[in-house]
């Protein structure tokens, strides 16, 4: 037999082999998506799978620049029990006319993608093409922040959420700023306020609330309070619970029936001889200490219920992990809204267990190796101020990136823009050459008092960002910063073409987005 026909029978044979042993053998990487509300989750979902399906513009995606990835498709999910993430739907509402945004992501989801590619190895391209299933877990950022309820007991719980309460009012301009919030604050203070005697019948004992009524009273008011926070900062702020305003199939459950309650306050009493003041606690009313029993364990439950099982189900079982900030409609909102920022992302990264993973910690406790901060909406930015907006996300979060670093895993941060909404123009203003950006306004748009139709285009000059991240978040807090000023524009997706084989959309044009690939996934083609 010739030697070419033995070594062509020796590949055949290797590649049979390897077919079988890769449909059986195929790695998989379970990437979990996250982020704040109005953060971009499910663009960023839709426009990695259209790239990665059709083929997309990514020269900084190693693999697929090498040429190494021979085609990717999309599988039916290992989890029957989570929704699959409606990735046909989300697509057809960007490619409509006129193109829309899909809705924000409101519920755990998931979706396999699978990846063909030609290993560096010659050895295993021997075996034929490879293959990589990746697993997308899409999830509310609300719910990640529940995880940190997992170790604190109810007391510290209400303690923590009724400063933050009171800190709104207290910071709030007009005397009816935060009606929502200062509504459950009276309604709180009422409940822990010592009864005052009647002088006129001071046998006259005062009715017990009703638990179960008060706690209904409570979490509606709460609930106001919570949804009320995030309208203020520009959809930012993420308080605990996360259920509360994202229900799903919880609505009208005892387990949402609950809010932050703080102790009696102590009282004082004077011995009979004008001596020194005692202080005591305040005996609790039955009615009172049935209420605290009842949100104790209704909080316990809400964690034993929700937040556990979320994360032995879900979150435990992530390898990689992206978290896209919304860090222009941050500053947009001011000082405030940036501090709510901070304070959400150190709650983010309590949930997480960063670090690099054994062969047994695979198995019994994974650990999240690739963690990606990603500041969305660079392309409404001038590309001058995309390292810009990225120092400023790095800063916001350098105290978590050295917790995380210090456990071993990787991280990054980047400034990304999953679907391109707006192309770069110059201008002259005054003998000024002016960095703009060109794009379709949402109806309702106003930019110099002209209310947009959706359907005209309009070049924007958006501001540059500081070079300087520090000293521009030192300026939102004195107030002498111009951030405010800066044009935060909500424009329409861009009209996608019809170029691909299968008659939808071709690939997505984006910011950054093989960076984002390469990063939480280069590595696993090899």
């Amino acid at each position: 037999m010739p030697l070419d026909s033995l070594t062509n029978s020796t590949a055949d044979a290797f590649r049979s082999a390897g077919g079988y042993v890769n449909d059986l053998m195929t790695p998989t990487v379970r990437l979990g998506v996250t982020g704040l509300s109005r953060a971009g989750k499910t663009v960023f979902i839709t426009s990695l799978v259209r790239n990665l399906i059709v083929g997309g513009r990514l020269p900084f995606f190693q693999p697929h620049a090498d040429g190494r990835i021979l085609r990717a498709f999309l599988e039916p999910q290992p989890d029957d029990a989570v929704p699959r993430f409606d990735y046909e739907r989300h697509l057809a509402t960007l490619a409509a006319d006129p193109p829309d945004w899909p809705a924000g992501t409101r519920r755990i989801s998931e979706l396999r993608i699978t990846i063909e590619y030609e290993p560096t190895s010659y050895l295993r391209r021997l075996l034929g093409p490879a293959r990589l299933h990746v697993d997308i877990v899409d999830y509310p950022g609300e719910w990640l922040t529940d995880l940190a309820l997992i170790a604190q007991p109810f007391a510290d719980w209400a303690a923590e959420a009724l400063q933050l309460a009171r800190s709104r009012i207290g910071h709030a301009g007009a005397p009816d700023a935060l009606p929502a919030s200062r509504a459950f604050i009276a309604f709180h203070d009422d409940l822990t306020a010592p009864p005052v005697p009647n002088p006129a019948a001071p046998d006259e004992t005062v009715a017990a609330p009703d638990a179960e009524q008060t706690a209904l009273e409570g979490a509606r008011l709460f609930t106001a309070y919570l949804a009320e926070a995030r309208i203020a900062d520009g959809g930012i702020a993420t308080l605990s619970p996360g259920r509360f305003l994202m229900p799903g199939d919880l609505e009208g459950s005892p387990l949402l029936t609950f809010f932050p309650l703080s102790p009696l306050p102590l009282a004082q009493s004077q011995t009979a001889g004008g001596g020194d003041t005692q202080t005591r606690p305040t005996l609790p009313s039955p009615g009172y200490a049935k209420l605290e029993a009842l949100l104790q364990r209704r909080y316990e439950s809400y964690k034993s219920h929700v937040v556990g099982p979320f994360f032995r189900n879900h979150f435990s079982r992530i390898d990689r992990q992206i978290v896209l900030v919304d860090v222009l409609g941050a500053m947009n909102g001011g000082q405030r809204a940036i501090a709510d920022l901070e304070r959400a992302l150190e709650g983010v990264l309590k949930a997480f267990r960063p670090g690099q993973n054994s062969w047994l910690s695979s198995w019994l406790s994974r650990r999240v190796d690739h963690l990606l901060f990603a500041a969305t909406k660079a392309d409404h930015l001038h590309h001058v101020s995309h390292d810009r907006l990225e120092a400023l996300l790095r800063l916001m979060t350098d105290r978590a990136i050295t917790r995380a670093t210090s456990a071993g895993a990787e991280v990054g941060v980047m400034a990304l823009s999953a679907l391109r909404a707006t192309r770069e123009a110059e201008a002259r203003h005054k003998g000024e050459q002016l960095d703009c950006i060109v794009g379709t306004p949402l109806p309702g748009e106003t930019i110099d008092g002209r209310v947009f139709d959706g359907k005209t285009e309009a070049a924007v000059f958006p501001g540059d960002l500081p070079a300087d991240p520090k000293q521009a978040l030192e300026g939102l807090a004195s107030g002498t910063s111009d951030l405010n000023d800066m044009a935060v524009i909500r424009f329409r997706p861009p009209r996608l073409p019809l170029l691909a084989r299968d008659g939808q959309p071709a690939a997505m044009p984006h910011i950054r987005l093989d960076r984002v690939m390469q990063f939480l996934l280069g590595d696993k083609f090899r």
